[in-house]
């Protein structure tokens, strides 16, 4: 299944989230027939569906999808891609940016494909932890490369709006697979993304 912008919303999906919306309104205390939330369940409805899409696609077909034959060895980085999540634990989102290097191993894939593999896993409920490792395996998976490496910096509102209350705190996870494991090539990687353009 390649990668998809939700344009139809599963009927069934929608009127169950609709009605389930409406009645937490009102055990919030709200007036859920107040002309400012009457539309609201529908919107969150389709808003969750739009932010969990990732349940419905398939991040190995992504890559596979622009998967070229090259016979380089040196590392590929994007970084700085932006990822938008759901925090599992308390459903408040977390946002950031995800780091992304392999090293080909007789194949490659179109740059844009890391930064989708990156939206499939993040339109999901998740931890951080977990996502960054669910994007070395995707991509592991898909191009057998001779290293991968993953590093993602987020913000969590789950920190931030509740709780502790820690508005400036940064949460920074790695994943690290073949080649990146070795300090020499690891540290080459965190140079490059942590180095500033001219």
């Amino acid at each position: 299944m390649a990668y998809r912008k939700i344009e139809k919303y599963d009927e069934d999906v929608t009127e169950g989230l609709i009605k389930n919306y409406h009645e937490a309104l009102g055990l919030l205390g709200e007036d859920p027939e107040r002309e400012g939330l009457v539309k609201t369940p529908e919107r969150v409805a389709k808003a969750m569906q739009f932010l969990t899409q990732g349940y419905q696609q398939d991040p190995i077909a992504i890559i596979n999808s622009a998967k070229f034959k090259e016979e380089v060895s040196e590392m590929v980085i994007v970084k700085d891609i932006e990822l938008y999540s759901m925090c599992e634990h308390h459903m408040l989102p977390f946002f950031g940016k995800a780091h992304i290097a392999y090293i080909p191993n007789g194949w490659i894939t179109g740059l844009s494909k890391l930064a989708r593999v990156v939206d499939v896993y993040s339109r999901r409920l998740q931890v951080q932890e977990r996502l960054t490792t669910q994007i070395l395996d995707a991509i592991k998976e898909a191009l057998n490369p001779v290293g991968v490496a993953v590093v993602i910096e987020a913000k969590h509102l789950c920190m931030m709006m509740r709780g502790v209350g820690k508005q400036n705190s940064v949460t920074t996870t790695s994943a690290f697979d073949g080649e990146f494991l070795k300090n020499t090539t690891r540290s080459e990687f965190l140079k490059l993304i942590n180095k500033k353009l001219d």
